[in-house]
């Protein structure tokens, strides 16, 4: 079975750096690629095509919604997991009309971020 292909983008390097740490703790997942803004998350899923991409919804570049609509466009078989601290209905709504697939709360217990990567992961394209 080959590993699930994940890349992460989020501005936080902690956040970054302990979001990698716990998936690539996962024998079934592996992080392809790690942005720090829109435009490199873009650039990256162009590049790599992961099966999941893991973004924040605020960060430099346009944030989370310009990242996934540009990365559902580039790289139609890419899921898309908004990682946020803001949980109001106005931002989770425009990220779903984004090309959001789902949606977590920053604070989201470890066990719940690789359960959604992984359910997102096994899902059909498109």
């Amino acid at each position: 079975m080959t590993a699930l292909r994940v890349l992460i983008s989020d501005d936080d390097v902690m956040i970054r750096d302990v979001l990698r740490e716990v998936l690539e703790s996962e024998s079934d997942i592996a992080v392809v690629a790690v942005a720090g803004d829109a435009d490199e998350a873009i650039r990256l899923a162009e590049q790599h095509r992961p099966a999941v991409a893991v973004l924040d919804v605020r960060m430099p570049g346009g944030g989370g919604a310009r990242a996934a609509r540009e990365i559902a466009r580039r790289s139609p078989e890419t899921a898309i997991l908004a990682f946020s601290a803001y949980a109001d209905r106005t931002s989770i709504a425009g990220l779903a009309a984004a090309g959001v697939t789902e949606y977590l709360v920053k604070g989201a217990p470890n066990t719940a971020i690789v359960e959604a990567v992984r359910r997102l992961g096994r899902q059909p394209p498109g």
